[in-house]
């Protein structure tokens, strides 16, 4: 196994956008391809070792960027004035999801026919919303994401397998919340699971997350726990 990463730009309107693509060079035949998205700060190492490890699991990792080539936040309030447009503009959000899976499909070693996306904290939402656009993807996975539904879409069929990996703890997305969701994909007849871990906060899978006034703490077993549910989830799904 010889994991290679290289950036790759792409572009949705004005703003050139630069995703990381990881394979295994060592593979020569066409693999499916997963997508990540980032939280709220960006594209970043964490991300992008994401999809290092996807490409361990013999996919093509896809790491995109919705800000645009070079833009990373550096603390909380740059973090959310990144995101925020986002937030308010769900259009220009899922707009910015479907180029990025245009992009993922044209990677020499994808098979385009087989694409999923996996999304952590803002990221989680992102996925979502490609689920909830009917996207042709073929499943979605919401690492402690957020769960607030667009105002844009609706009577929509989910036609892509969703999964949900979520701390019950979560102040950022309560188990009320966590229940809506559940009546929502019902609703769009979308095969999907969630997972609860108890005792668990935001961020469960960043190590770098360590602020419980926040809501965000790191959780060990929860991270591997979720990354098992993770991977048989999309052996399944493919």
């Amino acid at each position: 196994m010889s994991i290679e990463v290289n950036p790759i730009e792409y572009n949705h309107r004005d703003t050139v956008l630069q995703g990381m693509v990881a394979v295994d060079t060592a593979t020569v035949q066409p693999r499916p391809v997963v997508l990540v998205a980032h939280a709220w700060g960006g594209r970043d190492d964490f991300a992008v070792q994401k999809a290092r490890d996807l490409a361990k699991l013999g996919y093509v990792g896809f790491a995109l960027d919705l800000y645009g080539k070079g833009v990373l936040g550096t603390n909380k309030d740059e973090n959310s004035a990144l995101m925020t447009p986002f937030l308010e503009d769900r259009l220009l959000l899922q707009a910015r999801m479907d180029a990025a899976v245009t992009a993922a499909a044209g990677v020499a070693q994808a098979d385009a026919s087989k694409i999923a996306a996996i999304g952590y904290c803002f990221g989680g939402l992102c996925v979502l919303d490609l689920a909830r656009t009917g996207a042709d993807v073929k499943a979605v996975v919401s690492y402690h994401g957020l769960f607030t539904p667009p105002g844009n879409l609706s009577a929509r069929k989910i036609k892509s397998k969703v999964l949900i990996l979520h701390g019950y703890d979560d102040p950022m997305a309560t188990p009320d919340a966590m229940v809506g969701l559940a009546n929502e994909l019902t609703e769009a007849q979308a095969d999907w699971q969630i997972h609860a871990y108890g005792s668990t906060l935001h961020a469960f899978t960043n190590p770098a997350a360590a602020d419980p006034e926040f809501g965000t703490v790191y959780h060990p077993v929860a991270d591997q726990r979720s990354w098992r549910s993770m991977a048989d989830f999309l052996k399944d799904s493919f």
